[in-house]
């Protein structure tokens, strides 16, 4: 099964998907793992842009665009 997977910072506001992918070294992805941003896990875009702040778990998390575009993420899934 093909998933078409496109960067956190490309959603638009309200958009909810879920993440599938997180890139960068270890370090980063070790990081955005802590805060919640695994594969599986259902966020909504609350403000789109640079920064942008999503809700993952009743959470707000902001993040800028180069941490956002290493997050990917599919339209319509479901977690």
């Amino acid at each position: 099964m093909t998933h078409n997977l496109l960067p956190l910072s490309l959603l638009a506001n309200g958009q909810i998907a879920v993440i599938r992918q997180v890139m960068g070294t270890p370090e980063h992805v070790h990081r955005l793992h802590e805060m919640g941003l695994r594969g599986g896990a259902e966020i909504e875009m609350m403000q789109s842009g640079s920064p942008c702040i999503i809700r993952l778990d009743g959470h707000k998390l902001c993040f800028r665009d180069d941490e956002a575009t290493r997050v990917l993420v599919e339209m319509g899934a479901v977690a």
